[in-house]
């Protein structure tokens, strides 16, 4: 059974589907560390994650601070990037605003307010600069079908820069979104039915049509979990690109994740190995 409380923001349009193709996938060497400390007011985790991409190797130190509704995220990375994004849940009944920066890039601080409703999902972003990117995205239905848009101006050319379309239907055991992409450049169709609720077995599927280059991309995937603890994935594209992952939950909250990928129609070259460990002690 699929549970829809009712319209989302527009980035969710779809994003059950996406999760059962693309979520846990990996195909580097990830290694991700998080300590927690809370004084009853205030909590505070701390992740660090380091990643081997071939010869390459990313690290980044993320701090989440909560206090009351107020949630501060501050992360640097390897490139000493400083990221700070500060949330205030609830400063009115449906409101979250946001407010996000990066240092040392002057012109990214942008200012976010969203709003859910029974019937709606409402967000607005506004760049913080002399001539900002504007950005609304808006979602409206019912708990069976709701209708989004997502479209960005440019103030300083005085041009659209994203204009987005989405629908979503849902059934008891089924959820189907067709979007409209890129400025009508693309159109994506994705399909996610829950098969088990008691093994968490669903199967999905996307195909993305792109209108300038007249190509396919169709992608069919499952998931099991083979117990409480352990879950498996499979999903295959119409370029023959074949991938499966197994993730195992050791302790609580800490998994193991191990994923392949291979190309079915250049079986001699090496399969891809992806391994993937997130520690919460």
């Amino acid at each position: 059974m699929v549970f829809v409380k009712g319209p989302v923001l527009y980035p969710d349009i779809g994003k059950k589907a996406r999760d059962l193709l693309y979520k846990d996938y990996q195909g580097d060497q990830k290694f991700t560390l998080t300590t927690f400390s809370s004084n009853g007011v205030v909590s505070v985790a701390i992740t660090s994650s380091g990643t081997k991409k071939g010869d390459l190797f990313l690290a980044d130190v993320n701090t989440n601070l909560k206090n009351k509704n107020i949630t501060t995220d501050v992360k640097v990375d390897t490139k000493s990037n400083v990221y700070t994004t500060i949330t205030v849940d609830e400063p009115a009944p449906g409101v979250k605003a946001i407010f996000s920066f990066v240092a040392p890039d002057q012109k990214s601080g942008k200012v976010e307010l969203q709003y859910l409703h029974e019937h709606a999902g409402i967000s607005t972003s506004l760049g913080l600069t002399a001539k900002p990117i504007v950005n609304f995205s808006g979602v409206a239905g019912n708990q069976k079908a709701s209708f989004g848009t997502d479209i960005s101006f440019d103030t300083a050319t005085g041009n659209f820069t994203k204009c987005n379309v989405g629908i979503s239907f849902t059934a008891t055991d089924l959820i189907a979104s067709l979007a409209l992409n890129d400025k009508g450049e693309t159109v994506t169709a994705s399909y996610f039915h829950s098969v088990s609720p008691f093994t968490n077995t669903a199967v999905g599927a996307e195909l993305t049509h792109s209108f300038s280059s007249n190509e396919n991309t169709l992608t069919f995937g499952t998931q099991h979990s083979l117990d409480a603890l352990t879950s498996i994935k499979a999903r295959v594209n119409n370029f023959g690109k074949a991938s499966a992952l197994i993730q195992h939950e050791w302790r609580p909250k800490s998994l193991i994740t191990i994923s392949g990928e291979v190309d079915t129609r250049a079986i001699e070259k090496s399969a891809k190995i992806g391994l993937a460990l997130a520690l919460k002690p």
